[in-house]
C-alpha cells in the first residue's frame, strides 16, 4: 500500500546520496509552519557537518533535486535552513486512494506482545464518584489504544476490600443502622457510603469531646471510641473471626452489586478482579523472605521496614507492629500474584492518582530489590484531579458528587442541549432517549479524556455537552453530518469504491484533510507510546475540525466536474471512519443521525 511519509522518506534519502554522498538511516520530518508553503519541512542543521554547506545552500540542492526526482515534490522553499516541500496533488489522490483500500488503517493487529492494565480500583466503603471517572476512562481507553497498536491487553482491577476504611463503614452500620439494605433506588454501593460518611461524622464528634476535656488533637483522634472499635474489628478480621467475617462479606457484596450498574451505564468491563482480602497474605510471604535475605529489617517493636535512603528516597514502613498489613504490601503481594496468573506479560500499568506518585516509585524499588526484574516495565499511569465548578470533594465529609449521579445529569443536559438545538425532529422516544444517553455519556468521556492526564482539570458539565468548540458533541455531530452526506451519495449511486482520477487540482483543505488522515496511525503509536488518550482526542478534533472547514468551503454534489464529487465523497467517507474509530479508542460511540 502507498504510504506518501514513507516514500518521501525515501526520496529525500536518494536526494541526499546524490547531492552529498551521503548515506542516510532516518530522516526526521516535521509539518511545515502555516505561514510557509508545504506540508512537510526537513531541517537541514542536523546534517551541515556532512554537507559541508551552508543551511540555505544545503537546503536548495536537497529541494532541486527532489523536485527535478521525486514524483511527490512541487515545489520547494528554504527559510533559514528549514526545506519547506510542497507536495503534488496527485499525491494526495493517492495517498487517500491507498488508505480507501486499506481495512482498519491505522491499526496494528499484530498481537505480539501482552500487557495488563489496571483502573478503577474502588475502595469498597463507598460509591464511584467523578475521580474515578477519570480514572475509569483513561484506563479503558488506554486499553484500547494498545490493542489498536497490536498488544494482547488485559484489564484488571484491584479491589480494596479490607482495611482501617472498611471497618470504619462496618461499625458504623452496626451502630446506627438498623439492619438497613440496600434498594433499587438506594443501592449497595451507596448505602455503604453512607456509613463511611456516618462514621466520620460520630468520629469527629467523639474527637471535638476528647479535645474539651483536655486531650491534645492528635492523641484524641487515636482515643475516639468509634476509632478503637474500627481497629479492634480490622484485627478480628484478620483474625477470621466469623461474625465480622460474615458481616464483612455481606456489605462488600452489595457494593460490588452497586459497581456492576455503574460499569454497564459506563460500557466498561474487566478481564479479571484482584482482591486485596486475597493478596494481602501474599505479599506477608515475600516480606518474609525479604527478611531473610536483608533485604527488609525489623525494629524492636515487631514493624518491618525497608530502607530506601540510598535510592534518594526514605525509610518505609512494610508491617506495623501488631502485625496488621500496610497498602504497600498488599500491592507487592498484588503484583507478583499477576506475573504469575499471566507470565507472558511484558509489564503493568497502573491508573492511579498523582497523589501516590511516590507510592508508586516505592512499590518498583521494593519489586526490583526482591529480584523481580519486571519491576522495570512498570508504570504507573498518573493523573490530576477532578474538580466542579462548586469546589473539591472530599468522601469522608460526604461531598463527593458520585459517578451515577454525575451520568444522569449529563443525560438530562444533553436532552435539554438538544431538544433547544432542534436536533431530534422526526425520532422516536427511544430513539431520542439513546441519542440522549450517546451524547451525554461521550460528553463526559471527552471532556474527561482530552486534558492531559497529568494536569488537575475542571469539569463542566455545560460545558462539555456543547455542539461547538473542543467537545465530544461536535465531533460526534461532525459524523452524524457526514453519515447523511453518504445516505445522500448513496442515493446519487455514487461509487465510494471506484478509483479517483490523479489529475485533480485539489483545494487547501482536502489536501490537509488527507494528510491528517494519513497521520491515523501515527497518532495512535504516539498516544500508546505516551499512555495518553488526549493524544487521540485532539486528533479526532482536528479531523472534525478540518472537515467543516471543507464543508463550509466547497460543494460536493453540486460541484460539476464529477472526479471531483468522487473524492469529496470518499474523503467524507474516510473522514467517517477515523472519527468512529477514534472515537471508539476513547470508549465513545457516535451517532448515525442527530
Amino acid at each position: 500500500m502507498f504510504d506518501l511519509v514513507s516514500q518521501l522518506r525515501e526520496d529525500i534519502k536518494k536526494a541526499f546520496k546524490a547531492c552529498f554522498k551521503l548515506e542516510l538511516d532516518v530522516i526526521s520530518l516535521q509539518p511545515t509552519r502555516k505561514e510557509f508553503a508545504g506540508q512537510y519541512t526537513i531541517v537541514m542543521f542536523p546534517y551541515l557537518k556532512s554537507t559541508q554547506k551552508g543551511p540555505e545552500e544545503s537546503g536548495e540542492m536537497i529541494g532541486a533535486s527532489l523536485q527535478e526526482n521525486s514524483q511527490l515534490v512541487k515545489h520547494y522553499n528554504v527559510v533559514k535552513g528549514f526545506l519547506n516541500l510542497e507536495i503534488e496533488d496527485s499525491a494526495w489522490i493517492k495517498q487517500l486512494e491507498s488508505l480507501n483500500n486499506q481495512a482498519n488503517f491505522g491499526y496494528n493487529k499484530s498481537g505480539d506482545h501482552e500487557v495488563m492494565v489496571e483502573f478503577s480500583s474502588p475502595n469498597t466503603n463507598k460509591p464511584l464518584h467523578l475521580g474515578h471517572l477519570r480514572n475509569i476512562f483513561l484506563g479503558d481507553s488506554v486499553s484500547k489504544i494498545l490493542v489498536a497498536k497490536g498488544f494482547r491487553v488485559h484489564k484488571v482491577q484491584i479491589v480494596n476490600d479490607r482495611g482501617i476504611h472498611i471497618c470504619k463503614s462496618m461499625v458504623a452500620w452496626l451502630k446506627f443502622g438498623e439492619n438497613e439494605e440496600p434498594t433499587v433506588e438506594n443501592k449497595g454501593d451507596k448505602l455503604v457510603g453512607k456509613y463511611y460518611v456516618l462514621y466520620n461524622n460520630e468520629f469527629k464528634k467523639q474527637v471535638a469531646k476528647l479535645v474539651d476535656q483536655g486531650m491534645a488533637k492528635d492523641q484524641a483522634e487515636k482515643e475516639a471510641p468509634i476509632f478503637k472499635e474500627a481497629q479492634a474489628m480490622l484485627i478480628k478480621w484478620e483474625e477470621n473471626n466469623t461474625e465480622v467475617y460474615s458481616l464483612w462479606q455481606k456489605m462488600n457484596n452489595w457494593v460490588y452489586d452497586g459497581f456492576d450498574v455503574t460499569y454497564k451505564k459506563l460500557g466498561v468491563s474487566f478481564d479479571k478482579l484482584y482482591y486485596e482480602s486475597n493478596t494481602y497474605l501474599l505479599g506477608k510471604d515475600e516480606l518474609l523472605k525479604g527478611l531473610a535475605t536483608g533485604v527488609f529489617y525489623k525494629k524492636e517493636d515487631g514493624s518491618v521496614w525497608v530502607d530506601l535512603t540510598a535510592e534518594g528516597l526514605d525509610e518505609k514502613i512494610l508491617l506495623r507492629s501488631d502485625g496488621t498489613s500496610v497498602y504497600m504490601t498488599q500491592d507487592i503481594g498484588t503484583a507478583i500474584q499477576r506475573f504469575r496468573d499471566y507470565p507472558n506479560i511484558e509489564g503493568q500499568i497502573y491508573t492511579v492518582g498523582n497523589e501516590q506518585d511516590y507510592h508508586f516509585k516505592v512499590l518498583f524499588l521494593i519489586l526490583k530489590k526482591l529480584g523481580f526484574d519486571w519491576a522495570e516495565h512498570c508504570y504507573h499511569l498518573s493523573y490530576g484531579m477532578v474538580d466542579l465548578p462548586s469546589g473539591k470533594m472530599k468522601s469522608r465529609e460526604g461531598t463527593v458528587v458520585d459517578a451515577d449521579e454525575i451520568i444522569q445529569e449529563m443525560f438530562e443536559t444533553a436532552e435539554t442541549h438538544t431538544r433547544n438545538l432542534g436536533k431530534i425532529e422526526g425520532f422516536s422516544d427511544e430513539e431520542a432517549a439513546k441519542l440522549y444517553k450517546t451524547l451525554g455519556l461521550g460528553a463526559l468521556k471527552y471532556f474527561l479524556l482530552k486534558v492531559d492526564p497529568r494536569k488537575r482539570m475542571l469539569f463542566d458539565p455545560q460545558e462539555s455537552i456543547q455542539f461547538q468548540g473542543n467537545t465530544g458533541p461536535f465531533i460526534q455531530y461532525t459524523h452524524a453530518r457526514i453519515i447523511s452526506i453518504l445516505r445522500k451519495a448513496k442515493t446519487k449511486n455514487i461509487d465510494t469504491s471506484a478509483n479517483i482520477s490523479p489529475n485533480l487540482s485539489l483545494a487547501q483543505t482536502e489536501k490537509d484533510g488527507v494528510k491528517l488522515l494519513s497521520e491515523f496511525g501515527s497518532r495512535i503509536e504516539e498516544a500508546a507510546e505516551e499512555y495518553s488518550p488526549t493524544i487521540i482526542a485532539q486528533y479526532v478534533f482536528d479531523v472534525a475540525k478540518e472537515y467543516n472547514r471543507f464543508y463550509a468551503e466547497l460543494p460536493i454534489f453540486t460541484e460539476s466536474n464529477e472526479d471531483l464529487v468522487i473524492f469529496r465523497v470518499i474523503y467524507s467517507k474516510l473522514v467517517a471512519d477515523v472519527l468512529k474509530r477514534g472515537m471508539a479508542l476513547l470508549g465513545i460511540e457516535v451517532p448515525n443521525q442527530m
